[in-house]
């Protein structure tokens, strides 16, 4: 009769899954905070104040901090201590022009993919766009205006791409918060989102391109004051703004 030996069975690799630390987490909180207005621009980022409000000790504050430094979000100056970034007009084309690098590039790899889902996608994030900006809610315009870009960026299928973008994003909504006006955001819908759409559709990548070119070249006339024509809608001074809230950990499990 036939006898059987067990094979050895190998224990399975596994990697163990990362969790965010406190750093990573104080930083998304500040990159938050930011975004939102909860921190203004120019504000100064006072270590024990802020500390307390999150619930967190200054070492881990400390080097959150200077992750954001290095992005360009928060400013350092000798005797001054840090503070929110400002982005003045003479600094807002050189943000459009990075977001285009990106945008144009995410454009050819959706196109190189052909992706029907994501082209689905996309139009959704149009149709809230549309049925935002026919409100008047600068917020939840300019919200949906960013959604719309992150999503053709993170369609793309690339970690590095979606990493840049995220600091473009908060980058771009600190131009608009550094504006003398103070923020605003267009009310009409530039045809050029249709012609990006259609041009993924189509795919072709150079009406993509000359689309997402003449959208931020749009933008950077109208945040720098050349275009005074188009139609805004302003976030009232008397509006809240979203505050800090403390952060909480994740119980080990």
């Amino acid at each position: 009769m036939a006898t059987h030996t067990p094979r050895a069975v190998s224990p399975i690799s596994m990697v163990r899954v990362a969790r965010p630390s406190t750093v990573d987490l104080i930083a998304a909180e500040l990159r938050k905070a930011i975004f939102t207005g909860a921190l203004p621009v120019g504000s100064p980022i006072g270590e024990v104040e802020m500390s307390s409000q999150l619930g967190v000790s200054r070492s881990p504050l400390r080097e959150a901090t200077q992750r954001l430094v290095q992005e360009g979000l928060l400013t350092a100056s000798p005797g001054r201590g840090m503070r929110v970034s400002i982005i003045g007009a003479e600094h807002v084309a050189d943000v459009y022009d990075a977001r285009l690098a990106v945008e144009a590039q995410a454009a050819r790899l959706i196109i190189a993919r052909g992706a029907p889902e994501t082209l689905d996608a996309l139009e959704n994030a149009y149709r809230t766009l549309v049925e935002a900006s026919g409100g008047t809610d600068a917020v939840a315009i300019g919200d949906a205006d960013i959604e719309f870009h992150r999503l053709l960026v993170d369609s793309a299928g690339s970690r590095r791409l979606s990493h840049y973008m995220s600091t473009l994003a908060i980058e771009t909504r600190i131009a608009s918060y550094s504006d003398e006006n103070g923020y605003t955001v267009r009310r009409s819908i530039s045809e050029t989102y249709r012609q990006l759409l259609d041009a993924l559709a189509a795919k072709d990548v150079s009406a993509a391109f000359t689309a997402l070119e003449t959208q931020f070249a749009e933008a950077v006339a109208r945040l720098t004051g050349e275009d005074g024509d188009v139609e805004t809608v302003e976030r009232p001074v008397t509006e809240a703004i979203p505050t800090m809230s403390p952060i909480e950990f994740a119980e080990e499990g």
